[in-house]
């Protein structure tokens, strides 16, 4: 998650969004959507921070190995991989995206994290936690061999941490026309912090929450997201779309948006810690931005629930869109 910008260089790639193909849902065993493949892939993540100069900060070589990872898990699955270029303040960089060949690109579901973090360390939480639980529910989808009826489009943003430069340079360069295919927008960005909140992104200002709602949809998707975390054991509250992750240039050009987060830096309050198990009084990452962001910073009860969460909701909006579509 960021916390200063940075404006994007210019780039000259264009991610080219698929044809459509009609494809009905064909029923297939349900995946196990346990977590222990999604701490796998972030105990990999860890790794790859700890041998490469002990970060995964875009423009280093712990980045580069890192994107390397994820594009072959996902290459092996047989997801169609783009690396999208950019540049910024002189430094050539890439996002990767993944998408399923089956499914309507008129109804495209984006679900998005950012696998940069800073250099001050391993970026366990911020963001491994949300680039391995969006790896996890890619792989988790392939494998349970349904046909999308929606396309289905991973994205693992570069340049977060230093602007959101990544995902605004995919929007700052789509077309109008694939712009209005895209359905709706997830994006997961810290959910496993030590002392967890469960936050969903709030859709609409009805229940006093946040200064303005999310495009329209929104609301439908932050419902979709609570009734998942409802099943898993989980009360979840409203967090404003307050510009600090990337779905800020998704709501910028209206495409609805949603998602879960943890907490950073802000405090839990008496009422959250009763209902949430938490330290009422502390951050909800005590660690954010520093180096002692690693694997034992992590809440793994959290990491493990949202890993759930977000592979069965991808799953569900593969199927079926939570908002009804024009």
């Amino acid at each position: 998650m960021r916390t200063r910008t940075l404006l994007a260089g210019a780039a000259t790639v264009v991610v080219a969004t698929g044809m459509a193909v009609p494809a009905a849902v064909v029923a297939a065993p349900s995946p196990d959507y346990s977590a222990p493949a999604a701490m796998t892939h972030l105990q990999e993540l860890d790794r790859i921070a700890a041998e490469n100069g002990g970060n995964r900060a875009v423009g280093t070589p712990g980045y580069e190995a890192a994107l390397d990872y994820v594009q072959q898990q996902l290459d092996q699955a047989g997801f169609v991989t783009t690396r999208q270029e950019f540049t910024y303040g002189g430094t050539t960089t890439w996002n990767l995206l993944a998408e399923t060949e089956g499914g309507n690109a008129d109804n495209t579901v984006v679900v998005g994290a950012h696998l940069d973090g800073v250099e001050s360390g391993h970026g366990i939480n911020d963001n491994g936690s949300g680039s391995a639980a969006v790896l996890n529910s890619a792989l988790q989808y392939a494998e349970s061999g349904a046909e999308p009826a929606n396309k289905l489009r991973f994205a693992f943003w570069g340049a977060e941490e230093v602007g959101l430069v990544g995902s605004t340079h995919y929007v700052d360069t789509l077309s109008q026309q694939e712009r209005d295919q895209i359905a709706m927008y997830l994006n997961y960005d810290m959910v496993g912090s030590n002392n967890a909140g469960y936050f969903t992104y709030d859709g609409d200002d009805s229940d006093g929450v946040g200064a303005g709602p999310g495009p329209d949809g929104s609301a439908e998707i932050e419902q979709a997201l609570n009734d998942a975390l409802s099943g898993a054991g989980v009360e979840p509250d409203g967090t404003d779309f307050d510009g600090r992750s990337d779905y800020g240039p998704f709501i910028e050009v209206g495409i609805p948006s949603g998602g879960i987060f943890t907490g950073a830096e802000g405090r839990m309050t008496q009422e959250q810690a009763q209902k949430w198990n938490g330290r009422a009084g502390e951050p909800y990452d005590a660690c954010y931005h520093q180096a002692c962001d690693d694997l034992d910073n992590l809440n793994n009860e959290a990491f493990e629930k949202n890993s759930q969460v977000i592979s069965s909701t991808v799953a569900d909006f593969a199927a079926q869109l939570p908002i009804p579509q024009s």
